[in-house]
């Protein structure tokens, strides 16, 4: 691979930067051969990310990739931030990159609306004929019918449970709310924290998980302002998360311990957490369906028919009028298909959003075929389906909640005052 300078200049707490890792300059390219026209395979595509950390990943896919389509030039950032002012500057010039990592939702609407990405709709026609990618996936890429990007990955949002805090405390893993409920009230009678949360970067995750579970229609309204953050069933949402909290269901949101600690020592005996949340325990030596396990959190309204599970997803996209677009998208086409997919899952030790790709860890791979089955429901996560400054707010409003336990109406109070402003405006 071909490498340009790292650029690391995220300021974080340790435990976010672990976690911020999975969440998952230069020129534009030497041209190679892959222009319009030109061999993909032969074409090396100036490529660019966020995600420094994952350079290995990207190493061991050039090497998958080899003698069928490009191979990646590789620059890596860690501070977000520089690396979106970086990208939205590159198509001001005429090094417009290939390939480049980016955000769905509001993020990738703007570039979409400024004709910065080269459409893929051909590319998902074809997989979700060939059974590569669900039509729900395709939703988070698709703008006024046509689809943009591929899929970098996808994350599912499960339960996390160490399982000798689980045997030792004689509890199984709950298969209704009222049994989730159980499980965490005996764990608090026997001195044992349930649940891990955090009053930074994934503040919102319970919000979500309640309120998915409870009114998934609710749930996906709040996203284009058809539902108020003050109707009764959010407000029931919230609710339910206070008294969670009053409980003693969560440990202390400033614990600074990364989580995957917190659950390997047993400190929490459970968290809820993407996918990506695995290679943080594998890298402390733990065994899944041995050290701990993983479910599905199930819904809190049984009269719900399909189980929610909120799905994360970052996007995968092509330059458009960038110096071997044409191969970009060929690459992006492979990218999509079994042995790509089955090479990332081994590579970054996670599931695949290509139902067929082999995902060696047989926990990942169950939870795999589970969410991807009838019975099952996905939703997007919370941060990529509200409009930034709804989220903005939101977050902040979310984090002194988890801090403090305040009054939930008055959260919820501050953050329709900013959704109200935003909807009138569009």
């Amino acid at each position: 691979m071909r490498k340009k300078t790292t650029l690391a200049a995220a300021v974080l707490t340790a435990a976010a930067l672990t976690l911020a890792a999975c969440s998952g300059g230069g020129d534009g390219g030497d041209g190679g051969d892959g222009g319009d026209g030109g061999d993909p395979t032969e074409a090396v595509l100036s490529f660019y990310t966020d995600k420094a950390a994952w350079e290995p990943s990207f190493d061991d896919m050039n090497a998958a990739s080899e003698g069928t389509t490009a191979t990646l030039e590789f620059t890596g950032y860690s501070d977000p931030t520089a690396y979106d002012a970086f990208i939205k500057q590159s198509f001001r010039t005429d090094d417009k990159p290939d390939l480049f990592t980016w955000h769905t939702g509001d993020s990738l609407a703007q570039l979409v609306d400024e004709g910065l990405i080269a459409p893929t709709t051909e590319i998902w026609d074809a997989a979700i004929a060939n059974g590569d990618v669900t039509e729900e996936l395709a939703e988070n890429y698709t703008y006024d019918g046509e689809q943009y990007c591929v899929p970098l990955n996808v994350v599912y949002w499960v339960m996390y449970y160490n399982k000798a805090v689980f045997e030792e405390n004689g509890v199984e893993v709950p298969t209704t709310w009222d049994e989730f409920m159980d499980v965490g009230q005996t764990l608090v009678d026997n001195g044992v924290v349930p649940l891990h949360q955090m009053n930074i970067i994934f503040e919102f995750v319970w919000f979500q998980a309640i309120l998915a579970g409870l009114d998934p229609d609710a749930y996906n309204g709040l996203s284009d302002g058809s539902v108020s953050y003050t109707d009764p069933v959010v407000v029931e949402a919230m609710n339910i998360w206070h008294d969670m909290q009053t409980d003693g269901f969560f440990i202390d949101p400033g614990v600074t311990t990364d989580p995957q600690t917190l659950l390997q020592t047993g400190e929490v005996a459970m968290a809820y957490f993407g996918t990506f949340f695995t290679g943080q325990l594998t890298d402390l030596g733990m065994v899944s369906d041995t050290d701990y396990g993983i479910f599905t959190l199930p819904n809190v309204s049984a009269d719900l028919g399909d189980t929610s599970v909120v799905v994360e997803t970052g996007p995968l996209c092509v330059g458009a009028g960038s110096a071997n677009e044409a191969a970009a998208l060929d690459y992006s086409a492979w990218w999509m298909g079994v042995d790509a997919q089955s090479a990332w899952s081994e590579s970054r030790g996670d599931v695949s959003f290509n139902p067929g790709a082999t995902v060696t860890d047989a926990a990942l791979a169950a939870i795999t075929e589970e969410v991807n089955g009838d019975g099952f429901l996905q939703l997007r996560r919370y941060l990529e389906a509200t409009p930034t400054p709804i989220y903005t707010v939101a977050s902040e409003q979310f984090g002194a909640f988890v801090t403090n336990n305040g009054d939930p109406m008055a959260v919820l109070e501050a953050i329709q005052a900013e959704a109200d402003a935003y909807w009138a405006d569009n």
